[in-house]
């Protein structure tokens, strides 16, 4: 038998085993009524001509693999970042589902995430008795410091009231009245996942800091943004202002939310931004935001209240970090110290080391706005060719910024930007206008086995590897390993296609 308690298969090595081939066969043959396999391949040919991506990219109707999530995801994701909090979904237990399956599938960790369970029930007479109940089980059962809400489609169609909710809930007793319960409407079928990140920063900062009186000091805040690589990405940033002697607070702190040790303690809260912490960043002298397209109803809220604000986007290689580093300098009035200086200059001699292999190949890349902006500058630093650049969840702003930023360089003068396309457009156009190299999430495999062309993974979700999220990609260690990351590539790309010679030495 292909399967059995002494021989545990995976299911690749299984499914090709006789048995298994043998009932695909009969099931194509019986069941499928399928077309001739010369037709099929046929069609799959046309489906990567010039023909069909003129229809593909003229579709309006239709939206396949956009690469974005809905705007509850990332409402979630910034609420992970605070002591204490359970996220709490306004919505169907389905969807839930879905977004703790995808924040655990790419960390690899638990995601603690609770739904009320609106049914057929609430979606015709409200779902104020789910908020009811929700909150009053989850208070109880899971003891959070602070309980994050928000909404899903189902919710947003009926027009719950989330504030006339939670203060019914509050006089029911579900929560003490004094708990706080930060919420943010998030309808899925409106922007995106960074649209809903902001939402939410803005409404837990509202809860901490409503009725406060801003006693400015000398502090910074640093909000990271969605993103993917926070682990990695937070921890050095908490090394960089180390470095710096800059006094910082982290405003929504995934870092040890999303890589917790196996030690025999279960934590379903591990750290994030303190209550005391978030409380005094009211007083900061100004907030930067690493991903500046997560945070802009946010960073207006924090302008109101007194404070400069800066936004960047995603600070991955030389001048991105450059930029951060100058500015937080500024603000702080502390200089730059030599170590990080030493960095920099390293990196610099790394790109110097290996431009020759990255010199003109062209690079197709996706994602979201802060990290396609942040990519495509940083391959352009190394000499590398942004030839597609694809956003799903663009903004007018980000299409005027991305298109002066390859302006500056030659390198991006032969690029095409495609705002608002999914990644079936993608492989239209790579099909037709073939790429050396992609760069996006696990995703982007199916283009790499139809067209051939390598993918290197960079940005959220990763599902099917493991790890990354724990190594940086910004500042400067960030960088270097960006450009570790997609040497590798080549150079196994490279490996692979030798056939008259297979140097050792590159």
């Amino acid at each position: 038998m292909p399967q059995s308690a002494d021989q545990i298969k995976d299911h690749i090595p299984l499914f090709k085993e006789p048995e298994y081939q043998e009932m695909f066969a009969r099931k194509k043959a019986a069941f499928e009524n399928c077309h001739a396999d010369a037709r099929v391949a046929e069609i799959a040919d046309w489906t990567k001509s010039w023909d069909y991506r003129e229809k593909n990219l003229a579709r309006e109707a239709l939206v396949v693999n956009p690469q974005k999530a809905c705007q509850p995801l990332g409402a979630l994701f910034a609420a992970a970042g605070f002591d204490g909090t359970l996220g709490y979904v306004h919505g169907s237990q389905g969807c839930a589902a879905y977004f703790r399956s995808h924040l655990s599938r790419h960390f690899k960790e638990a995601s603690s995430v609770v739904s009320d369970s609106m049914t057929e029930d609430a979606a015709v007479f409200g779902g104020l008795n789910n908020m009811v109940e929700g909150l009053a089980n989850a208070y109880t059962l899971y003891k959070p410091k602070m309980i994050a809400v928000c909404t899903t489609c189902m919710a947003e169609v009926i027009g719950d009231d989330l504030q006339a909710f939670i203060a019914t809930a509050k006089q029911k007793g579900s929560v003490p009245e004094g708990f706080r319960v930060p919420y943010a409407h998030t309808p899925s079928f409106v922007g995106s996942h960074t649209t809903g990140y902001d939402n939410m920063m803005k409404g837990i900062l509202s809860a901490f800091w409503e009725g406060k009186t801003r006693t400015p000091n000398e502090s910074i805040n640093i909000i990271p943004g969605f993103d993917g690589y926070s682990v990695g990405n937070v921890r050095e940033l908490k090394r960089v202002l180390k470095l710096m002697d800059v006094d910082a607070t982290i405003l929504s702190d995934t870092s040890d939310v999303y890589d917790t040790p196996t030690d025999g303690e279960f934590r379903m809260y591990a750290g994030g931004t303190t209550e005391e912490e978030a409380i005094g960043a009211l007083n900061a002298k100004a907030t930067l935001s690493l991903s500046g397209g997560c945070t802009p109803q946010t960073l207006k809220y924090i302008e109101e209240q007194g404070q400069e604000t800066v936004a960047f986007t995603y600070p991955m290689g030389l001048g991105a970090t450059d930029d951060f580093l100058m500015t937080l300098s500024r603000l702080t009035g502390k200089p730059i110290p030599k170590d990080l200086a030493m960095e920099r200059g390293r990196l610099v001699d790394a790109i110097a080391d290996s431009m020759s292999w990255l010199h003109g190949k062209k690079f197709a890349v996706y994602g979201d706005p802060d990290f396609t902006y942040a990519m495509v500058r940083f391959l352009m630093e190394m000499g590398a060719e942004p030839t597609h650049v694809l956003c799903t969840n663009t903004t007018k702003k980000w299409e005027a910024d991305i298109a002066e930023l390859l302006a500056s360089s030659p390198f991006g003068a032969s690029a095409q930007v495609w705002p608002g396309r999914d990644l079936w457009h993608l492989r239209s156009i790579l099909a037709t206008e073939p790429a050396d190299f992609l760069i996006g999430n696990s995703y982007g495999k199916y283009i790499e086995k139809d067209l051939g062309i390598p993918l290197i993974r960079l940005t959220f979700p990763i599902f099917d590897r493991h790890h990354h999220h724990r190594f940086p990609t910004m500042f400067y260690q960030g960088g270097l390993r960006v450009l570790v990351t997609i040497l590798d590539k080549v150079f196994d790309h490279l490996d692979a296609s030798s056939d008259i010679s297979f140097d050792l030495t590159r």
